[in-house]
């Protein structure tokens, strides 16, 4: 549980406004940067350990592991534009990059171990290619068997693929929730195993303590761009005193929806785009909030200044068009996808009877095109956030007679129970179906499907 005196500490401490306005086997590399248009930023990135004063009244540093030194980045760029990301590992472990939602190559998912060797300390690795989605999109490391750790270390991020006519807002800010297992000194508290997933005992949103302030003029429209990049916390997001509009889920465009009682839930991998008009008066105050508890604020939004001139309606995104339509159902491969283990019994982490293995046969082998459905039995006690690879996903209804109206990458299956996805398999490559659970991740609570 988050304690009382690390929430008392989070929210005495100082705080900057953060709003980020626009302004595999390896793949051959020829094969993998065919096609680049050569027209994006490049970055060059080295992932190392620091020392950092998370919590204000720490009397001892965490030795965090960042991206050039700072945590909770955010790359952004145009749709059309190429990712050109060099990364360089500092750090004592192998590292891959996964791009949490991306629809992109293969060669490039950062599953080190299944699409790429892992980038051993001292190497370094050139990830290149072309989004073909705009969104909000999560970078966590991804090496099989060892992810847990630099997650939990704080090394994840955001890329965010800009829509060529964007909405019209007065503030796009990304904001990246984590949470931190620290002592009571203010170090790390890493020592512990956690087969069940580690829960921190401290929030930070982009790196900072919460609550996040964010100042507006009355009448303003934010967009919030909302990530979990918790290794195991998942929980419900509670928007207090505003009026939230859901335009996109896991990065792709929804039908605009209020959330239901004004709360969202929020499994680490989970992404939201919100857009949120503020009142037309100074002085009004409102909060994203996390349901932990008695609810702890991450961010916290005041009006002030003179009053913004009215903004038309909210809208929604156009919908992505290289998504279907509709999934022909009654064409679809079908596979159940059973989930065992309990870490109180020390019975293992299973998908089918077995733990993730590279050199095992996959879960589904299908021609590009073919529909899958497949249905996710959770047969633990604990709720299991799982993740899909290189696609987007429909949530079925219970009789297979319909889907929800957005897309997903990561759905949380409930204990005790089976929900069913859809989707098109519409992507070459081997692309994993994994818990977004570190811990459980690490420990082979995963398994994949191949696209040929």
């Amino acid at each position: 549980m988050i304690t009382r005196r690390a929430a008392t500490a989070g929210l005495a401490a100082t705080l900057i406004g953060l709003s980020n306005r626009t302004a595999a086997q390896t793949a051959s590399p020829s094969a993998a940067v065919e096609g680049l248009k050569g027209n994006g930023p490049r970055w060059t990135v080295t992932a190392r350990s620091q020392p950092l004063r998370l919590r204000h009244d720490a009397t001892r540093d965490a030795e965090i592991w960042a991206f050039n030194g700072e945590l909770a980045r955010v790359f952004r760029l145009k749709h059309g534009a190429d990712v050109r990301l060099s990364l360089t590992n500092e750090t004592a472990l192998p590292l891959s990059l996964h791009f949490h939602g991306m629809r992109g190559p293969n060669a490039m998912d950062g599953v080190g171990g299944l699409t790429q060797k892992p980038v051993a300390p001292g190497e370094s690795f050139d990830y290149t290619f072309t989004p073909p989605d705009p969104g909000t999109f999560l970078i966590r490391p991804c090496p099989l068997g060892g992810s847990a750790e630099p997650t939990e270390r704080g090394l994840s991020a955001l890329l965010i693929v800009e829509e060529a006519d964007p909405p019209q807002v007065d503030q796009d800010i990304a904001l990246l929730l984590d949470d931190w297992a620290l002592s009571d000194d203010g170090s790390l508290a890493l020592s512990q195993p956690a087969p069940a997933g580690r829960l921190g005992s401290f929030l930070t949103l982009n790196g900072k303590p919460t609550p996040q302030p964010i100042k507006a003029r009355p009448g303003e429209r934010i967009r919030l761009r909302l990530a979990n990049a918790c290794n195991a916390r998942a929980m419900r997001l509670r928007f207090d005193g505003l009026k939230a509009y859901v335009i996109a889920v896991d990065g792709q465009p929804s039908s605009t929806f209020e959330p239901l009682k004004a709360t969202l839930p929020f499994a680490p991998g989970n992404r939201y785009d919100l857009l949120i008009d503020l009142p037309t008066e100074a002085g009004q105050t409102g909060a994203v909030t996390a349901a932990i508890g008695n609810g702890f604020p991450l961010a916290e939004i005041t009006t002030e200044g003179d009053r913004r001139e009215a903004l038309p309606d909210v809208a929604p995104l156009p919908p992505n068009p290289k998504l279907p339509d509709a999934i022909r159902l009654q064409d679809a491969s079908r596979k159940d996808v059973v989930i065992k283990g309990d870490p109180k019994t020390n019975a293992p982490w299973t998908v089918n009877g077995a733990a993730g293995d590279v050199s095992s046969a996959p879960l589904v082998k299908v021609k590009r095109g073919t529909p899958v459905v497949l249905a996710l039995k959770n047969e633990t006690a604990f709720m299991q956030p799982v993740h899909l690879h290189g696609h987007s996903f429909r949530l079925l209804h219970a009789l297979d007679d319909g889907w929800e109206p957005y897309w997903l990458d990561t759905v949380q299956v409930p204990e005790g129970k089976t929900i069913r996805i859809a989707f098109v398999a519409d992507n070459p490559g081997k692309w994993l179906l994994a818990s977004t659970v570190m811990e459980r991740f690490d420990a082979g609570l995963w398994t994949w499907i191949e696209v040929t």
